[in-house]
């Protein structure tokens, strides 16, 4: 099996341990500079790391919320469902020393792929990092979209399996921050 590795993101501003089978969306096709996305190799399975503004007008527990249903909203979800909000532990993130607080964030959305009418369940996770002193909120999404039921290959029989929770988890506590002039001057 592939290992996993640490990948430098936003031009080496901040690295990260990815999965194994990540591919770098920006290789594919043009995406936004505040977002570094990758893909599954085999399943549709995609890790988004994105930076934003800081949210300052919600708090806790719901700036999570905030994030999810604004994520929703761009891809068009016609349905949205949380499931469960908790508290990220700080002492567990590399980001310790810059992150005021944390949440962790899993639900469904109801999104149609492009081109397509039909929508699906996609569960998704996310992972919200709150730096108000660099204005930022960090939102990390895994999303989940149901096994292609076209494909003979099974999640066991595929030669790199899915991602897991546990490859989401290892991403968001390995996220390092190396340059802070990434967030411009403070």
């Amino acid at each position: 099996m592939e290992p996993t590795r640490d990948y430098p993101l936003f031009g080496g501003a901040f690295s990260a341990t990815l999965p194994p089978g990540a591919i770098d969306v920006s290789d594919l096709r043009p995406v936004p500079n505040n977002q570094e996305v990758f893909c599954h190799r085999e399943t549709d399975q995609s890790l988004i790391v994105e930076l934003l503004e800081l949210q300052a007008h919600v708090q806790g527990e719901e700036a999570a919320r905030y994030h999810f249903e604004d994520v929703g909203w761009v891809q068009e979800a016609r349905a949205m469902q949380v499931e469960t909000v908790q508290p990220l532990f700080l002492e567990n993130l590399a980001l310790r020393g810059f992150c005021q607080e944390a949440w962790v964030l899993s639900g469904k959305q109801q999104v149609a792929k492009e081109n397509q009418q039909v929508a699906k369940d996609v569960t998704v996770h996310q992972a919200l990092l709150r730096l108000p002193q660099y204005a930022t909120d960090l939102l990390l999404t895994f999303s989940q979209p149901p096994p292609d039921n076209r494909s003979s290959l099974s999640p066991e029989n595929l030669p790199l399996p899915p991602w897991s929770l546990g490859d989401f988890e290892q991403l968001v506590t390995s996220l390092t921050l190396h340059d802070p002039d990434i967030f411009g001057p403070q």
